[in-house]
């Protein structure tokens, strides 16, 4: 019987990266290094993430003969998805790398930016809003931004060295 290899724990703030790529040449979305480069690490601005997980649909399949109503596998979609940033005050932040109809990509290196080994997850995205959450409360200003995801994502792509 296989076991399920014991997985390393880690707590997300300190080793997660998130980065906005203007662009990627590649068909398959396998981001190369000057293209990471290239692109701009926001990681150290993000306050909270919402989405970014690829769901199935599930198709009914009922017959005459049964009460039970099996499933078969259908399309799949990405959640909607938005992440929120801190604000500047003289507003230099998110919103000069990501207005309004700014197309790119957004990398999750979930386990840190781990060249070879490590994986990423890469989502062609297109910036819908840039809403500013204001607020009497006990918290900074925040900046969030929602995104359409306009093609299937890659998923567990190899970092490049």
């Amino acid at each position: 019987m296989a076991t399920l290899n014991k997985s390393t724990r880690f707590f997300q703030p300190e080793v997660s990266k998130v980065f906005f790529l203007p662009t990627i040449a590649s068909a398959v979305l396998a981001a190369t290094r000057p293209e990471i480069t290239a692109g701009t690490d926001v990681s150290g601005e993000i306050a909270d993430l919402s989405g970014w997980q690829v769901r199935g649909n599930m198709i009914p399949c009922p017959d005459l003969g049964t009460k039970f109503v099996p499933q078969i596998g259908g399309r799949t979609q990405a959640e909607q998805s938005s992440i929120t940033f801190y604000a500047d005050k003289t507003a230099n932040d998110v919103r000069t790398v990501m207005p309004r109809g700014q197309v790119g990509y957004i990398v999750f290196m979930d386990g840190g930016d781990v060249p070879t080994t490590g994986k990423m997850d890469v989502f062609p995205v297109e910036v819908t809003a840039v809403g500013k959450a204001r607020s009497t409360g006990e918290q900074a200003f925040q900046i969030t931004v929602d995104f359409a995801i306009t093609k299937a994502p890659a998923e567990n792509v190899a970092i490049p060295a």
